[in-house]
């Protein structure tokens, strides 16, 4: 019995111990001066569109002065609104360590492809967002031009795009994107001096990209990649070529 109290007064001793520290150090932490700000930005691997000056340059121009102040007056969720708030970035992650610092971490928006049509110049992130480009970086993704309005570009093209990354073929074979004016799409490859006119977002255009990848299996790698200007997969069953 005696040794059930004991451990039942050390459990209240330690609970209580515990309390009074995270109260004490979280007023002494609020008392204390920011003496700096760390800057992360987590996936640095994938895209370098935004640093720690950007950052820098945001909160200052946004007014929000954190070093020099009071923990206590130091608005976390603030900070991550704004910075959330440029297009550039995906999430940002703001918190204070016991040490005096501000510690937030950034993550990116990462771009799936650029457009450079008659609605501007602009990436269309990985989740169908429009993002703006940047001074500091410049992604190496297929280019989109031609009559592209933002929609398009958010909808069809994105799909389009996201298919282009998850093959890894195809990724690599596609440096440019061309949209007609009735939404035709044309291909120019990044090996091979032709174009491909691969037809409307709405079709099976996974079924025309294989067919031309038995064309060049079959075909250009017999009778050589220079023998046709223009490659044309809008027909069912067919591959029909233009001679130069």
């Amino acid at each position: 019995m005696i040794k059930k109290i004991i451990v039942i007064l050390l459990a209240v001793a330690l609970a209580a111990y515990i309390l009074f520290s995270v109260f004490f150090m979280g007023s002494k932490t609020d008392e204390t001066v920011c003496k700096s700000i760390e800057v992360v930005v987590v996936d640095t691997l994938k895209s370098h569109f935004i640093g720690k000056k950007e950052i820098e340059n945001l909160l200052k121009n946004s007014g929000l002065s954190i070093v020099g102040k009071k923990m206590s007056e130091i608005n976390t969720d603030l900070i991550e609104k704004k910075l959330e708030e440029n297009r550039l970035i995906k999430n940002a992650e703001c918190y204070k360590t016991i040490g005096g610092s501000i510690k937030i971490e950034i993550y990116q928006k990462i771009p799936v492809i650029r457009v450079i049509g008659n609605s501007g110049n602009y990436y269309v992130d990985n989740e169908g967002s429009i993002m703006p480009v940047s001074d500091n970086f410049t992604a190496y993704l297929p280019i989109a031009t031609g009559n592209i309005d933002k929609e398009f570009a958010t909808t069809k093209l994105y799909n389009f795009a996201l298919f282009l990354q998850d093959n890894k073929y195809w990724n690599s074979q596609i440096g440019q994107i061309h949209v007609l004016p009735n939404k035709d799409i044309e291909l120019t490859p990044r090996v091979g001096n032709f174009q491909i006119v691969l037809g409307s977002l709405d079709d099976d255009y996974e079924e025309n990209l294989n067919k031309l990848k038995l064309f060049y299996d079959k075909g250009l790698n017999k009778v050589g990649w220079n023998r046709y200007s223009v490659i044309n997969l809008k027909y069912k069953n067919q591959v029909v070529c233009t001679k130069r």
